[in-house]
């Protein structure tokens, strides 16, 4: 089954599944300054929420709201989702993975905060391993790197979906050291330039991931989509 990826700006993406559309932390244009797309514009069936942050929930209700899609996220914020509105939701916590009709996901640790736009507790941060049309893609989130990457790069990871945009998360020398315990195929990069502190030059950086490893830099344009 055909698996297309497509990077929206900032920490937002999106998967289409042999037709199914999975959207990962939904932030587009009129609140994320990096996208080219309209929240109206975006078809989802599911969407993975990795925490609570403004700059990765802010388009989740009214998307979900539109689409009816269902939100996968941790205890709080689905709790929060459903008071916004919207009660298609599924709850995981860390470690915990479920079969949805795209396949499986499981969710991650990341080493991050999570507090919600209202101030509400979102929970701890996460990341996101999905298997889907018979790829293994993880979805790091907003994390710092850390040593247990290595029991995810052991599941076989096809693409690593990690930030390098340092002073929130992770920079570029730590993505670095993330792909040598995650051993991906492939890299794909986010939450890097969408405000000056977190400007990073990213092609410098892809050309380190070719010297320095065995991983398959892709740095697509926003709204660009790339066939795994």
């Amino acid at each position: 089954m055909s698996v297309s990826v497509t990077w929206h700006g900032h920490g937002t993406y999106s998967l289409n599944v042999g037709g199914t559309n999975i959207v990962v932390d939904p932030f587009f244009a009129g609140n994320n300054p990096a996208a080219k797309t309209s929240v109206d514009d975006v078809a989802a069936d599911f969407i993975l929420q990795t925490h609570g942050h403004a700059d990765h929930i802010a388009d989740t209700v009214p998307l979900a709201k539109r689409t009816n899609a269902l939100v996968i996220a941790n205890f709080e914020i689905h709790a929060w989702i459903n008071n916004q509105g919207h009660a298609n939701t599924h709850p995981l916590n860390t470690g915990g993975g479920y079969d949805f009709p795209f396949g499986r996901a499981k969710m991650t640790p990341a080493l991050h905060s999570s507090g919600l736009p209202d101030g509400a507790y979102g929970g701890d941060p996460g990341g996101f391993v999905v298997w889907v049309g018979g790829k293994t893609i993880y979805f790091a989130g907003d994390t710092a790197v850390f040593s247990d990457m290595a029991l995810i790069g052991d599941l076989g990871l096809d693409l690593a979906v990690l930030p390098i945009g340092d002073n929130f998360t992770m920079g570029p020398d730590d993505a670095l050291l993330a792909l040598e315990f995650l051993k991906p195929k492939a890299v794909l990069p986010g939450h890097f330039n969408t405000w000056p502190l977190i400007a990073v030059d990213v092609n410098a950086w892809a050309e380190k991931v070719k010297a320095n490893t065995a991983v398959r830099p892709i740095v697509p344009a926003v709204d660009e989509s790339f066939a795994l």
